[in-house]
This record gives C-alpha cells, structure tokens and sequence, in this order.
C-alpha cells in the first residue's frame, strides 16, 4: 500500500511557501498553496517545516498568481524577510476544513499507489504540480522513472485514500526516460 498521509491528522500540511522579501520594512511575498491565496493566515499561527519555529501571518494584500503579501509578526526589515526566503510554511491538519467529497489535500495523495484503470501497478504519486495550465500528477515507477498525467475526472478517473490507491487511465500517461530521486517511497 502507498504512502499517504490520510489518517495523519496530527501531520502538519504546508499552506505556503515564502518566496522572497517585498520593500523595506518587512513584508514578504508568500506562494499560497491554499485554495483562495489570502487563506494562507486564515488557520492560526503557521509553523516552519520543520516545526521549530512558528510565525503569525497578517495578508496585506494579494500579488497575483497564487502569492499574497504578507507582515509575519516580528519581521521588520527588508534582510530579515530576505532570510526566510524558502521557509515552507504549515500548520497541523486538524485545522484545516474537511475537503468536499470529490476534492483532496495533495498531502493526501503523496505516495498512494497508482494503478491504470486495467488493473497494471505503474508507481506511486510523488508530486502534484500547477504551471498554470491544469493540475499534472506525478508518478515515479519502480525504476525511477517519471510520468505525468493531467489530474482531470477523464485521466484520473478513481481515487480510494483508504485503500491508499489512485487509478488513471494508463495510455494517458508520459514517461520520461529520467530517473527519479525519490524511488524509496515505493515499495517493493
């Protein structure tokens, strides 16, 4: 069975990632991985990814393209958001709402295997992209290499978190000749 976080509520979730200062006094500019960009704040204090610190967010205006501007308490000059430039941030699961029925966290999806709609294993979900033209879903198979499919109702026609798979219509799958990095979350 995959990898997946479903039944991890204590897991945190990554909402956004900060992608660089904005003027001089502080403000950042925050990639919201959150539905509506502005959300990023709307779930309490954020945590860095690796849990050890935790940062208060107050959106000071959206940005475009999936980034808003954002004051992080204690932040007061242009060097000091500069150097949280990286810094994913998250927050625990139990705070975010439940997904409709027909909707998922990517969190949930990472690692689950993924089966063609005839029944042939091809990998686990390693990544979930948007470059704007649609959601992409990344597989890894067991020899590293990678394919992606468009995460569409047609090509991705079923997807069980508590069996831990996702079946997608096979032919509609390109793979790479490249290998991945991450082939240990596979199982054998």
């Amino acid at each position: 069975m995959g990898t997946g976080n479903y039944d991890q509520d204590d897991a945190r979730i990554c909402v956004g990632v900060v992608i660089g200062a904005h003027g001089l006094h502080g403000l950042v500019r925050v990639r919201a991985f959150t539905e509506v960009a502005e959300n990023v704040a709307a779930y309490g204090p954020v945590q860095s990814a690796d849990g050890a610190r935790e940062f208060v967010l107050e959106v000071r205006n959206r940005a475009g393209g999936g980034q808003v501007l954002v004051r992080i308490d204690g932040i007061k000059d242009r060097d000091a958001a500069q150097a949280l430039k990286g810094e994913e941030l998250s927050v625990p699961r139990s705070r975010l709402p439940d997904p409709a029925e027909d909707e998922f966290y990517h969190a949930d999806l990472l690692g689950l295997d993924v089966v063609s709609t005839a029944g042939e294993a091809l990998g686990a979900v390693r990544a979930l992209h948007d470059f704007g033209g649609g959601e992409m879903l990344e597989i890894v198979d067991r020899a590293g290499r990678l394919g992606t499919v468009t995460f569409t109702l047609a090509t991705v026609p079923g997807i069980n978190l508590a069996a831990g798979r996702v079946t997608v219509d096979g032919a509609a799958v390109l793979w790479s000749g490249g290998k991945s990095d991450q082939t240990g979350k596979i199982d054998d």
